[in-house]
């Protein structure tokens, strides 16, 4: 029972008993209200941590296969929507994804790619911060784990810096020479990049998903021609913003491109796998970008480069069974995608949306916009996961924003862009945040102000920047 808390169980069940016995709201069918009862439960008990996201989400799909609630006097074909999700092909592309990231961790291209640039530009703490954060882009466009990007790549080389300049964890009085200045910028680096790809963190293709069922189509290419501007004026700035606020001791690092050099010198020359892990890198990114004119989408991509990373054997199949963080996210993301599009299908957003248009219904679209994506932006304070909190509020605010003549896709490629900024402003709010905060560089109350204060610059830059961009583009 160690990953089972019996107190939240019991408290998100309680939850669940009182939204499905609630009357139903006139507008709304009553097998829609019963499954949101099951959707906010979940979502519930996912913020709680009653038990592991998967399985509350096991939880929730054999809730809503035995109440039939997709399929009222029906069983199996209840069954079989409640399955769904894991037919779903933005599913597949977060899960192969995962495997193909895995090729850059267990080549060691990653962590070339990240000495490379610490060569190059680690002359000083600030250069240091932008050659991490530099590594962090370029592999953001194929690895959507930004924890394994984050946490699995740039942190161990970050932390070791750090240590080499005598910044230690475990002693307090070194921690500000270098290593809290360090880990902050690596932090907000991972959550920009993440921002301007589809690919770049695993909430992104949910988003797309969610837009499209309100019929906005985002390809990979859209998203990173709208994320792109707006992520490299975040990407020059929030460093320069951050060692004005928030500076290191420590300014000169002229050691720093010697280590990278001697790391490099003892990795040797690049193998003939790294090379093919760049080849499948360079096809893949070729695809995502061209193949909308040869009608590949973004999920066969993924198939084509993760057949090639195995044909080639730079990947086993045994690396691909036992990847099982892409095994879970796919088991979890299938549960909440079916139960949110489902919500769709069946009306409840349309209504939800028309009630909260009933409310706000004077504001402009203008005035409407940024209180929808500020709203959105700080409502992340309660939610310890960015997909629980896109799949229980990024449909619904979306609607309600285009229902106020919000720009369809302006709304929709904003909101997407803060399902990963917004993880700057806890130490929960991301998949890379524990790995982080767990160094021990950065006390908790410095995370959380900090996090405020860059949150702010970044609210401040991409509803500008990327909002004047997305207009350049013809997005609206």
């Amino acid at each position: 029972m160690k990953e089972v808390n019996i107190r939240n169980v019991a408290i998100t069940f309680i939850i669940a008993v009182i939204l499905w016995n609630i009357p139903t709201p006139d507008g709304v069918a009553p097998n829609a209200w019963h499954l949101f009862a099951i959707f906010a439960a979940t979502i519930i008990g996912i913020i709680l941590k009653a038990a592991p996201m998967g399985t509350m989400c096991m939880l929730a799909i054999g809730v809503t296969a035995l109440t039939q609630v997709l399929a009222p006097d029906d069983a199996g074909k209840s069954i079989t929507k409640a399955l769904t999700g894991f037919g779903d092909k933005i599913i597949w592309l977060i899960g192969i994804s995962f495997f193909i990231a895995r090729g850059f961790i267990k080549t060691g291209l990653g962590n070339r790619i990240a000495f490379i640039f610490i060569r190059i530009f680690g002359k000083s703490s600030l250069g240091l911060a932008y050659g991490l954060g530099l590594a962090d882009l370029c592999l953001a466009p194929a690895i959507p784990s930004n924890t394994a990007r984050g946490g699995g790549i740039i942190y161990p080389i970050m932390k070791s810096m750090a240590i080499s300049f005598d910044s230690h964890p475990d002693k307090p009085e070194t921690h500000k020479k270098l290593g809290s200045f360090l880990t902050l910028n690596s932090y907000y680096m991972n959550l920009i990049t993440s921002s301007m790809f589809l690919t770049g963190t695993a909430s992104n293709p949910m988003c797309q998903k969610f837009a499209a069922d309100l019929g906005i189509n985002i390809t990979w290419m859209s998203w990173a021609a709208a994320g792109f501007v707006p992520g490299m004026v975040a990407f020059i700035i929030v460093p320069l913003v951050l060692y004005k606020i928030f500076p290191p001791e420590l300014k000169k690092t002229t050691d720093a491109p010697k280590m990278a050099a001697q790391k490099l010198k003892e990795m040797g020359a690049i193998t003939k796998h790294e090379w093919l892990m760049l080849l499948a890198f360079v096809i893949l990114l070729s695809l995502w970008i061209f193949g909308g004119s040869l009608s590949i989408d973004a999920t066969t991509t993924a198939f084509i480069g993760l057949t090639l990373l195995l044909l080639t054997s730079v990947l086993t199949w045994e690396d691909v069974k036992s990847e099982k963080g892409a095994w879970d996210t796919i088991v979890w993301f299938a549960v909440l995608v079916m139960m949110a599009s489902s919500l769709n299908e069946l009306g409840f957003i349309e209504w939800f949306s028309n009630l909260i248009k009933g409310e706000i219904g004077g504001l402009s679209w203008q005035v409407a916009f940024p209180v929808i994506v500020a709203v959105y932006f700080f409502s992340h304070y309660i939610f310890a996961s960015a997909t629980a909190h896109v799949a229980a509020m990024y449909a619904a605010l979306l609607g309600v924003g285009v229902s106020l003549g919000v720009p369809p896709m302006l709304l929709a490629m904003m909101l997407g862009f803060m399902g990963s900024i917004y993880g700057v402003l806890t130490h929960y709010g991301h998949g890379p945040a524990p790995v982080y905060f767990g160094s021990g560089y950065v006390e908790l109350k410095t995370w959380w102000l900090k996090g405020l204060e860059i949150g702010i610059v970044l609210l401040i830059i991409y509803m500008a920047v990327g909002g004047l961009w997305m207009k350049v583009l013809g997005y609206y």
